[in-house]
């Protein structure tokens, strides 16, 4: 049976994200979520900056030697890809208090973003950064909460000092979250809604499951792939592609923008 939180992905699509299911992720958690009043953000501080996109996402979901998966809702990648691990409860927060909130496990949607947490890995890539801005905006905003109710876990946990993720100002962050929920901040870079025509190629929109696609567009992309071409993008064309995307060196969010429709139809 699926968890509550089946939300997550489109909240962060419909805040024009990139984002990549891990498969089971909607019947993955320690149970169910309470009442969702917040997200924690985190740092993986795992080593390996130079070891790709979202090298802890395994851990992420099978845990670790001392604490069992799922460790967060979501991953965030170095790219600016979300990748969604969990619609349940999940083990990221330990003793603490926000807010005069303490049941961290059951109250916040944990965030864990693809970071060393040393001098290595700093300053942090701008598109990471700006996506997980806008990933707690759309958050908190499908919530119904204000950027206050955003905390770095070093921020929560107690004693205070036993954490010290994220190591960017949290001040500074919930500002910038604040911007985007009151309308004041810079729109953001999407993936565009059409590959321009090129030489004898027709312009193409872009394809991505939960939207009206052009039935023959999705035939292309299903013949491509050697799937049945019946024009209907459901989960099995979406994880197609992802894994077309992936074997080709791309991110697997599922998504047939202007990079892999040059990847699949060149």
């Amino acid at each position: 049976m699926a968890f509550s939180l089946t939300w997550l992905p489109y909240v962060l699509i419909n805040a024009g994200l990139k984002v990549a299911e891990s498969p089971g992720w909607e019947t993955r958690g320690h149970g169910d979520m309470g009442s969702v009043k917040g997200v924690l953000c985190h740092h993986t501080a795992t080593p390996g900056k130079n070891s790709g996109n979202m090298p802890t996402l395994n851990t992420l979901i099978k845990g670790r030697p001392d604490l069992q998966g799922p460790l967060s809702q979501l991953g965030l990648g170095r790219d600016g890809t979300y990748y969604v691990v969990a619609a349940g409860r999940c083990y990221h927060a330990g003793e603490g208090s926000w807010q005069g909130i303490t049941s961290g496990n059951s109250s916040f949607i944990g965030i864990e973003a693809e970071n060393t947490g040393g001098r290595d890995d700093s300053p942090w890539p701008a598109v990471q950064i700006e996506a997980y801005h806008r990933g707690v905006a759309a958050i908190l905003k499908h919530i119904g909460k204000g950027p206050e109710f955003c905390a770095g876990h070093k921020e929560y946990a107690l004693p205070k000092g036993r954490k010290t993720d994220p190591n960017f100002d949290m001040d500074e962050f919930r500002a910038a979250v604040g911007k985007i929920l009151d309308g004041t901040a810079a729109n953001p870079v999407l993936i565009p809604v059409e590959t321009p025509a090129a030489g004898d190629k027709p312009a193409r929109a872009t394809l991505r499951r939960g939207l009206a696609n052009d039935p023959a567009l999705v035939k292309i992309v299903q013949t491509k792939l050697g799937l049945t071409a019946d024009g209907d993008f459901g989960p099995k064309t979406e994880a197609a592609i992802r894994a077309f995307q992936i074997k080709h060196g791309a991110v697997g969010d599922g998504i047939v923008g202007p990079k892999t429709w040059a990847m699949i139809d060149p």
